[in-house]
């Protein structure tokens, strides 16, 4: 079994690669735009870090030419990376909001397309997207993650739609929207705050959810929160 982490040097990321690393039989690729942090874990052979930056498009088709050198068949891909902006709807840029869209959903999207040939072979595959709670309709939204929220959004939409898409491929598709983790990306976007979840704990949640959640889910956006909102 292989599976596929983007965002993965850092948070819930890298505590993903660390949970999949402890499995008999797994192989593990992790996507990073600093895959020099994986050092430690260059020796061994169940594991590959491939250099990979979201925010440039043709960064994703070279990333999956990389991962077509290292397996046949992808069973897991798990879509972790994102970019947060915390800024007024009023002051975002047009380069904020694309840079934004660029990792949370074009990233995604694309990143999928690209690996659909190499999923669902011999398994059915699962391919779990990563959103928010601020993705998630009715759910409490905030001030200065009009961006980011709206991206998230699209993200679990775009789930719903790839289930539906890939039925017959032999591969599912679910999107988590996760509440607040106590990540570095989350430190520098609200300084100051600390959530109750740790990445340890949000990547444990999630990775069992990767091996067999799609037993029993396709298509559906589950809100991952110990609190309301």
């Amino acid at each position: 079994m292989t599976v596929v982490i983007s965002g993965a040097s850092r948070g819930i990321g890298r505590e993903l690669v660390n949970f999949f690393l402890q499995k008999k039989g797994v192989k593990v690729i992790a996507l990073s735009s600093h895959p020099d942090k994986f050092k430690a874990l260059e020796k061994k052979k169940n594991f590959h870090a491939v250099k990979a930056d979201f925010t440039i498009e043709d960064s994703i088709y070279e990333v999956t030419e990389n991962i077509r050198t290292i397996t046949g068949e992808v069973s897991v891909l798990i879509n972790n990376a994102g970019v947060l902006v915390n800024k007024p709807y009023a002051r975002i840029t047009s380069k904020e909001l694309e840079l934004v869209y660029r990792v949370n959903v074009f990233a995604p999207f694309l990143l999928s397309q690209q690996l659909v040939p190499l999923m669902g072979k011999k398994e059915r595959a699962h391919i779990v997207n990563i959103s928010s709670m601020g993705g998630f309709q009715g759910s409490s939204k905030f001030i200065g993650l009009s961006a980011y929220s709206s991206s998230k959004g699209a993200l679990s939409i775009l789930s719903e739609c790839l289930a539906e898409e890939l039925k017959d491929k032999n591969i599912a598709c679910n999107c988590l929207c996760l509440g607040a983790v106590n990540t570095e990306m989350l430190k520098n976007a609200f300084p100051g705050y600390k959530a109750n979840t740790s990445a340890k704990e949000m990547a444990d949640f999630i990775g069992k959810f990767a091996l067999t959640g799609h037993e029993n889910f396709n298509g559906k956006v589950l809100p991952v929160s110990i609190s309301t909102p």
